[in-house]
């Protein structure tokens, strides 16, 4: 009787955990470009305790990048932008995989490479916000 009385009188459902509906891949493109700033910092100083801090943020906004991206994904698109947009499983997974090597190395081309994989979803993002 109480779970009756307590239970709820509408139903609803949401893409997300709080349905803000505020997206954009910014977030994970100004991560990424931090870990590639880190990088080339990291190559002009070879100060230990330096390479020490700057390999641990560098870790930390890789994995925020990720995150972005993985948000975009899992949030954001829907079945109607994957049948426009066939490559964009490929590509998230490419623009993952290219931050996760990032994450591991020092050589801006690394960082450079997950840019531009979050360009490409960037331009799809705003070709599915003009529809």
């Amino acid at each position: 009787m109480l779970s009756r009385l307590f239970a709820p009188k509408v139903k609803v459902s949401a893409h997300c955990d709080l349905p803000c509906g505020v997206y954009d891949p910014a977030q994970a493109r100004i991560e990424a470009e931090s870990v590639k700033a880190i990088q080339e910092k990291m190559a002009a100083n070879q100060d230990p305790h330096f390479q020490a801090r700057a390999t641990d943020i560098k870790e930390q906004r890789a994995e925020l990048a990720k995150h972005h991206v993985s948000v975009l994904w899992s949030d954001y698109f829907k079945p109607p932008h994957f049948e426009k947009y066939p490559e964009l499983h490929q590509l998230v997974n490419d623009a993952l995989k290219s931050l996760s090597a990032a994450k591991g190395s020092t050589d801006p081309a690394t960082g450079q490479k997950a840019l531009d994989y979050i360009a490409q979803i960037d331009k799809i993002f705003w070709e599915t916000k003009k529809a």
